[in-house]
């Protein structure tokens, strides 16, 4: 783990900066505009940049448009995507003009034919292998004869298995709610799930660029930063998409962030981000009433640096206490939730207590 020197940038700590895109950089296709203020610094400074992304709607030339349509200027060859990645994947499997059942988008079937393979729609047509990505208009026939062609066969492969997109209204079901259908339908996993949290696209990245202390930015638990943590590279979770604070109280061990950001704001100013602790080995320490405190034994900080937040926790209810930033609260509640001592419930015990719990959506 790198771990910058006190009061200096996150962002000098690292050689490369792999965003994901949905929730990070953007909404859909709306910018996050505190996201294209931050790479646009970044590029400005010179810092190697990368994006990895699940979504398989676009291929690395479309999402390099996108984003320069957004002020941000970003070369196809920065871009990888989960499309290409599936299709190289299938290319090394598979002879040249094999089908391939494809269920998703023009660009899943773009990236198919670049790769010499042949996108087909038909179990008649004799697919060697389904692979499967997000598009709006899939329905209910695509899916079908995807389930034909893996019960004849036919080797499955999963662009994604993201449950849900964010959307400025709020999440909506993703590839992942797709795999899903077939999943129960099939009764099985698919064969080859190729986007994070597979470390592929991470490990590639940081391959392309010569990277030797990559940071991954994403906003989710179970893709971005499961990711990041199987390809053993610290993680930035912000808090501009999917994952809520909520979330990451819970979050499994292998779904836990380095550091956690309101927004990529986080990359510059010390005091907008939090060093979150590190993967915990002890068990809580009692105090003298019984309830468990941050002052457990861990493999790193428990809380974040200069906190004056203090948490008790009595079973699955903690109380707040003290004074702070909102994210400083956050990180003094996952120190205890991640001892062993897991957090349904947080009271405040003071006005600031109150108002950081209301600004983490964890007033009850």
């Amino acid at each position: 783990m790198t771990v910058p020197s006190p009061g200096s940038r996150l962002v000098d700590a690292y050689d490369l900066v792999i965003f994901d895109l949905d929730g990070v950089i953007y909404l859909v296709d709306r910018p996050i505009e505190t996201a294209v203020a931050a790479v646009g610094r970044l590029h400005a400074e010179g810092k190697p940049l990368a994006y990895a992304t699940n979504n398989a709607s676009r291929r690395a030339a479309e999402v390099a448009a996108l984003l320069s349509g957004m002020g941000l200027a970003v070369r196809p060859d920065e871009v990888l995507t989960s499309a290409a990645a599936a299709a190289g994947l299938l290319a090394n499997r598979f002879p040249a003009d094999s089908p391939v059942l494809v269920v998703g988008a023009e660009a899943l079937r773009a990236e198919v034919r670049a790769v010499g393979l042949r996108p087909v729609t038909r179990l008649e047509d004799g697919p060697v292998a389904v692979v499967q990505g997000y598009a709006p208009e899939i329905g209910w026939a695509d899916l079908a004869e995807a389930a034909l062609a893996v019960r004849a066969g036919a080797e499955w492969f999963a662009t994604n298995t993201d449950r849900t997109l964010p959307t400025a209204r709020g999440p909506v079901p993703g590839n992942g709610s797709l795999v899903a259908v077939l999943r129960t339908a099939l009764e099985r996993e698919p064969d080859v799930v190729v986007g994070k949290p597979a470390p592929a696209l991470f490990t590639a990245a940081a391959r392309q660029a010569g990277a030797t202390r990559p940071l991954a930015v994403g906003d989710r638990l179970d893709t971005d930063i499961e990711g990041a943590v199987r390809a053993g590279l610290d993680s930035l979770l912000v808090l501009t998409g999917v994952t809520r604070p909520a979330e990451l109280l819970h979050a499994a061990v292998s779904e836990r962030p380095t550091y956690v950001a309101n927004d990529l704001g986080g990359l510059f100013d010390p005091a907008q981000v939090v060093h979150l602790p590190s993967h915990v080995t002890g068990e809580p320490g009692p105090t003298a009433s019984g309830s468990t405190t941050g002052g457990f034994t861990a493999s790193g900080p428990t809380t974040p640096a200069a906190s004056g937040w203090q948490v008790v926790a009595d079973g699955a209810t903690a109380l707040l206490t003290g004074s702070g930033s909102s994210l400083e609260a956050l990180g003094a509640l996952c120190a205890v939730s991640w001892s062993g001592q897991p957090i349904s419930t947080v009271e405040p015990e003071s006005d600031s207590a109150r108002s950081a719990l209301r600004d983490l959506d964890l007033l009850h």
